[in-house]
């Protein structure tokens, strides 16, 4: 780190031009990351729906184009004349988007039917699910979908009718959210540095990388499949990391600044330390998000690789960029400045008195002078908010992400209205047979089913070795009574006969997350581990931290199941992933901190305190921002990302307040020399990372204190 400080000294000027190209290059790509972004994702290979969908594609040509009907929901008052000029307009709007027509048949059937009932007019599609996005995006500009005109709404429903509203919804989303998140990250940057040039640099630096992220999404979504929520999760995810990365360095520059080094070794120092230590907090979100990999299936891997992608561009940003702005601003960087400024600077000469004296440092005190207690108090408050995720509970469903004002939601249920409920989501079900009696029996034992409303004639694949029946339910697809048909179905059909669909997918996708969640919990703990293992060259502080941080994961998934009724499939190991990554931060700029002095006293109780007091207003300043941050993402529309940033919000608060005040002080005076217990023979194989034993640009290293080696 300290090389790369002096490599950025000499390089300035290629550093910014490199950023601000990378950044101006980024913007317009940015703008249209959610273009490719679909809703699906959620298939899982292997499984019964994934092969069906499969078989599909290969031997019945023409069955995997998608469904596009158009709803005319009529208002009070309307008239046939009405609703025939909303045919008018529909077959005008059809005219001008390619790949999809309003058949004449089709047209004066629905023009006989015109009455005081919603009209499913069928359209005529010639794309598949996978691109029948772009066709529903410019279909529903077209017919100016959800708006009333001559009494008659137009809506557009079908598979890619639905991934368009929900990529549309994801976009306003993201928006809504960066315009609310920014100020208040900038309010809290400002009363933290008392500085606006101090502010902007963390702010710019979250901007930047969420710029940067949104360009690099959009390429990756034209060569793979990302799920529509990617942009959501990268941003929630991005804004919060990039302003903490860079809260750190900064938070840590002043500090030395102020106790005496010149700036420029003071920048090296932040580099050697904090610097050093988003690397390793970095790494740990990316890996703990890797964890996610686990799963196979693609709309989990895709919102993991846009969190895993925000987080890089945000460290190389705090690593390389950050560097450079500070030395650009020069005093204006470390020296408060302005009416802001002003009016902390008493406070800042308080906070300049000794770590016993200042409120972090009695803070500190109580909680160590009463150790049984604080552990005992801390734990039966987490204990308490996890309790209640004993009865969490998790579900599917795309349509149920929008709003039930939504106007594609409305079009969905006017067309129930009329269809059926279940008509839009069939059942498919594939047979290794063309016998026409045992076809007969097949669909007799279907209809024998309570929930099975029909079954359409079978069809025949190209090779004369299969069929496909389709089983229409008297219920809503993505319902509990849905996937208990598809489950039981699937019971009943015996061998050979494969049963999928959109219910099936649904079924088989939340089956696979939740046998997974082990995998994820034990990979995702491990990790952590291990890193911190490494970095703090300890046994005991890193299965302390692992503990602590499920207990904060625990209180997350408790507020979560008194917050909703059902969760979506994906939040859970989201929000572990995310949550442990971040705790990590905090987790390693703290014990760094107490690791720090404790090579430098030997004095545990000592280290403790004073990596506490001096760590405490920065790690509860990027606490408030990240919290702040996600809060945001509660307020916007699609359920699954509230859940999410709920979950995240309650963690990371309870992290930085109860653990990392509470539990952690208290745990380390009862334990005592033990933090430090590190094995001889593990001791020889680990990695001196050595982040307290600094070297200066100079080339001096402080001696540690004799009684601080490793226990």
């Amino acid at each position: 780190m300290l090389r790369l400080d002096a490599f950025l000294r000499r390089h300035r000027a290629v550093v910014v031009g490199v950023w601000l190209l990378a950044l101006l290059a980024a913007i317009p790509f940015a703008a249209k990351q959610s273009d490719h972004l679909t809703g699906g994702g959620f298939g899982v290979p292997g499984s019964q729906s994934k092969t069906v969908e499969d078989r599909l594609k290969r031997d019945f040509p023409g069955s995997d184009r998608t469904s596009l009907a158009a709803v005319l929901r009529p208002e009070k008052g309307a008239t046939k004349k009405d609703l025939r000029a909303a045919l008018e307009r529909l077959d005008r709007a059809t005219e001008e988007v390619p790949r999809v027509a309003l058949a004449e048949k089709v047209r004066r059937a629905a023009e006989a039917r015109a009455g005081d009932r919603p009209l499913v007019v069928p359209l005529a599609a010639a794309v598949s699910d996978r691109d029948a996005t772009d066709v529903a995006h410019d279909l529903r500009e077209a017919i100016a979908a959800g708006e009333v005109e001559d009494r008659v709404a137009l809506h557009l429903v079908g598979q890619g009718a639905l991934w368009s509203a929900l990529q549309e919804t994801a976009k306003e989303d993201v928006e809504v959210a960066e315009r609310r998140g920014f100020p208040i990250v900038a309010l809290v940057l400002l009363a933290v540095f008392g500085s606006f040039a101090a502010a902007v640099l963390p702010l710019a630096l979250g901007a930047g990388a969420v710029i940067v992220t949104g360009a690099l999404i959009y390429f990756l979504s034209l060569a793979t499949e990302m799920s529509v929520f990617v942009t959501n999760m990268a941003s929630m995810v991005g804004i919060g990391v990039a302003v903490d990365y860079s809260l750190f360095v900064l938070a840590r520059y002043r500090e030395e600044v102020r106790a005496g080094r010149p700036p420029e070794e003071a920048r090296g120092v932040a580099l050697a330390t904090s610097g050093l230590a988003v690397i390793f907090s970095g790494l740990t979100v990316i890996a703990s998000l890797a964890g996610l990999f686990l799963v196979n299936t693609t709309a989990l891997r895709s919102m993991a690789i846009g969190a895993i992608v925000v987080v890089s561009v945000a460290m190389l940003a705090a690593a390389t960029l950050l560097p450079v702005l500070i030395s650009l601003l020069g005093k204006r960087a470390w020296a408060p400045g302005g009416f802001v400024g002003n009016l902390l600077s008493r406070r800042r000469v308080r906070a300049n008195r000794p770590h016993h004296e200042t409120f972090w440092g009695r803070w500190t005190n109580a909680v160590m002078g009463r150790p049984v207690l604080a552990v005992l108090g801390a734990t039966v408050v987490l204990l308490a908010l996890a309790a209640p995720a004993l009865d969490l509970g998790t579900q599917n469903g795309a349509l149920r992400q929008l709003d039930e004002t939504h106007e594609t939601r409305l079009g969905f249920e006017a067309a129930a209205s009329v269809s059926g409920k279940g008509d839009a989501t069939p059942v498919k079900v594939v047979t290794n047979t063309t016998d026409r009696g045992r076809l007969d029996e097949l669909r007799k034992q279907l209809l024998r089913d309570s929930a099975v409303k029909s079954v359409a004639p079978p069809v025949t694949a190209k090779d004369d070795r299969s069929s496909l029946l389709l089983a229409r339910l008297d219920t809503d697809g993505e319902s509990d009574r849905a996937v208990a048909t598809v489950e039981r179905l699937r019971r009943n059909v015996g061998d050979g006969v494969l049963v999928g669909g959109t219910t099936a997918t649904l079924a088989d996708f939340h089956d696979l997350v939740s046998g997974s969640m082990p995998k994820i919990v034990l990979f995702v703990l491990g990790l952590s581990f291990l890193v911190l293992l490494i970095l703090l060259r300890s046994v005991v502080l890193p299965l302390k931290a692992v503990a602590m941080n499920l207990l904060s994961v625990g209180a997350a998934y408790g507020v979560l199941s008194l917050a909703f009724d059902e969760v979506d499939t994906i939040t859970p190991p989201l929000v572990l992933a995310v949550v442990f990554g971040l705790s990590m931060d905090y987790e390693v700029f703290l014990l760094t901190r107490i690791r720090e002095r404790w090579m430098a006293t030997g004095d545990t109780a000592r280290a403790v305190a004073e990596g506490l007091a001096t760590s405490a207003k920065t790690i509860t300043s990027a606490a408030l921002i990240m919290v702040a941050v996600f809060l945001v993402f509660v307020g916007t529309g699609l359920p699954s990302i509230q859940q999410i940033g709920l979950g995240c919000a309650v963690a990371i608060a309870v992290d930085a307040t109860i653990v990392r005040l509470v539990l952690v002080p208290a745990a380390m005076e009862l334990l005592g020399q033990w933090n430090w217990w590190l094995p001889k023979p593990l001791a020889r194989v680990l990695p001196e990372v050595a982040v307290e034993d600094l070297a200066t640009p100079s080339g001096a290293r402080p001696s540690p204190a004799a009684s601080a080696s490793p226990a």
